[in-house]
């Protein structure tokens, strides 16, 4: 009886984990896809680097979308149980909702157990692997493309502009070249009737063979001489350009793999005790440097009055200096405190930069923990709702799951942004909203073991009425 009631459960809860999984990373694929959509557009460069960009940032999203998905198969899970009156029947039996709910605590745990190792060992790398194929895709030049009455920028030191481009594909009409080759800005203008345009050696190169044009061509001279303007006919002329800069090349992978991004625990560790040396020295380094600014050094010693100055008399020992040496001593003080408090600034702009610094390093390390410990959270969350609402399908659960995921979110960005400025404890500000999400866990888990009726209108309304009594005993 046991074996086929978890049976049951793993079986009802599995086909919408899957399908809803599938779905939330399809969704934030698409939305991280629409963040580049401009630096993508209009490259040519085969659909075998567009699907390898989308495979590794599908891997990048499957550490949020698998929270999501836990928290609304559960929710679907024991909605739909509770709605079939399955769930009635099982508590019925005496079976508790608590050992209902045990087939999948446990599968719940192994998520949160290989989103923490997917996390720390296959993120990194996809995340390596996606920006820099990103990097070289935004920074790869557009097709080659000229368009009828624009100018085109695309080709190194030249600007050329066709009015006409007949059907063939070849043949162009009314074209104007700008020659950029000399750096001294419009100098010298191409101008043709006609002209045809196509590629040779394996599209390696573009040739432009242009018919009955002129060449304009001004040459500056000295100041005192005038400038001079040459103008060349010809009947036919012949322009190639090298199409080198249109391929698409790959970037050396390990020149980004310092990012913090790209790193896994270890490695993030070891980043964080190379700031944290970095802060080290710059802090004794102000403290080497900054006493040489000093003419006295006072020290606040009680026990030996002889190395402290009286400082009434030597204010009084100021008088007796004539106003040119006073200018001359307060000029030097007041440079000198121009001086510490330069390096002051300077000190301290570095060391809150190395403070920064590690902070964020510091949260990449929490992320892996707290994202992976997000399935868990979850789960506790929509299992026990699931129970309260009764409701399955794709309704109440996606609204309920939308809810709690933005208010998780909203949480968890707070809590980054303040452990980031160092408000607060980068472990408090990244495990505040799991500690917020297991709170509302146990609380649903409670109402639902004690078969409340926390999301039906005749609960409210019974607990109106026996309000609107109390207030009305104590009236009266």
């Amino acid at each position: 009886m046991i074996k086929k009631l978890d049976k049951l459960v793993l079986k009802a809860f599995f086909a919408p984990f899957v399908l809803t999984f599938v779905v939330v990373v399809f969704i934030l694929l698409t939305q991280t896809m629409l963040k580049y959509f401009e630096d993508l557009v209009g490259k040519n460069l085969g659909f075998s680097v567009f699907a390898e960009l989308l495979f590794y940032f599908s891997l990048n999203t499957i550490p949020i979308a698998l929270p999501l998905a836990v928290l609304l198969s559960s929710l679907m899970t024991f909605g739909n149980l509770g709605e079939h009156h399955e769930l009635t029947a099982i508590k019925g039996s005496g079976i508790s909702l608590l050992r209902v709910m045990r087939p999948m605590f446990i599968v719940a745990i192994f998520l949160s157990i290989g989103a923490f190792f997917f996390n720390n060992f296959i993120v990194p790398r996809a995340n390596l692997r996606a920006y820099s194929l990103l990097y070289d895709i935004t920074h790869a030049k557009t097709t080659f493309n000229i368009k009828e009455g624009t100018f085109y920028y695309g080709l190194p030191n030249y600007t050329i502009k066709v009015n006409k481009k007949m059907p063939d594909g070849k043949s162009i009409q009314d074209v104007m070249i700008y020659d950029h080759t000399d750096g001294r800005g419009n100098t010298k203008v191409i101008l043709a009737d006609s002209g045809k345009m196509y590629t040779i050696y394996d599209d390696r190169y573009l040739v432009l063979e242009l018919f009955h044009g002129e060449n304009y061509s001004e040459f500056i001279n000295d100041k005192a001489k005038p400038q001079e303007f040459v103008r060349n006919k010809f009947g036919k002329s012949k322009l190639v350009f090298n199409m080198s800069s249109f391929n698409f090349s790959r970037t050396d992978i390990n020149l980004f793999s310092s990012n913090k991004w790209m790193r896994n625990i270890n490695e993030l560790h070891s980043d964080i005790d190379s700031l944290n040396r970095e802060k080290d020295y710059t802090t004794n380094g102000m403290r080497t440097n900054l006493p040489s600014y000093y003419a006295y050094t006072f020290r606040a010693d009680t026990a030996k009055k002889a190395n402290n100055i009286d400082l009434t008399k030597w204010i009084e020992k100021q008088k007796h200096y004539a106003e040119p040496q006073k200018h001359e001593i307060l000029s030097l003080a007041a440079g000198q405190a121009r001086n510490v408090r330069a390096l002051s600034q300077s000190y301290s702009e570095r060391i809150a930069s190395n403070e920064r610094d590690i902070n964020v390093f510091t949260i990449e390390v929490f992320r892996k923990y707290t994202q992976a410990f997000a399935c868990l959270a979850f789960f506790l969350i929509g299992a026990p709702l699931g129970a309260i609402i009764k409701k399955g399908g794709f309704g109440v659960p996606v609204l309920i799951s939308i809810v709690f995921f933005i208010f998780f979110y909203v949480i968890s960005i707070t809590g980054e942004k303040w452990a980031k400025e160092g408000l607060v404890e980068v472990s408090y500000g990244m495990w505040t909203a799991n500690v917020v999400l297991l709170m509302f866990g146990f609380m649903f888990l409670r109402q639902a073991r004690n078969d409340s009726a926390l999301f039906e209108t005749d609960y409210y309304a019974v607990l109106f009425g026996k309000v609107k009594a109390v207030f009305a005993r104590n009236k009266n």
